[in-house]
């Protein structure tokens, strides 16, 4: 003879008040995108290299990182469609300028995420 048991459910009082979570929306998608971005060192370092002299053609980026042409290409595209830079080719090479507005996004995002 068996004896079936069954567990005897009751509600659980919740360990603290229940929040109000942020729904997922494009200004996290547009923050994610540009924390992804950034999380690379070599991506760090172009965007401070640009930074510092305001405006930088990619032919000085090349020989200064040590890296290939193809691999700083790349690099530079995702920090251009995170928005973070801006070119602009002028002949033969390519300009690249920081956009300030989506820097400045990305630190606004953190802001508020530390309040």
């Amino acid at each position: 003879m068996t004896t079936e048991v069954r567990p005897e459910i009751t509600a659980v009082a919740a360990c603290c008040p229940t929040a109000e979570l942020p729904q997922a929306s494009e200004a996290i998608d547009h923050a994610a995108s540009l924390f992804k971005a950034l999380s690379d060192p070599t991506r760090l370092r172009i965007l401070r290299a640009i930074s510092d002299v305001k405006e930088l053609c990619e032919c000085n980026i090349v020989p200064a990182f040590g890296l290939s042409q193809p691999t700083i290409s790349y690099h530079l595209k995702v920090l251009r469609e995170a928005g973070l830079v801006r070119s602009e080719r002028r002949g033969q090479w390519v300009y690249h300028t920081v956009n300030q507005s989506t820097l400045l996004g990305a630190v606004r995002h953190l802001a508020e995420v530390a309040q």
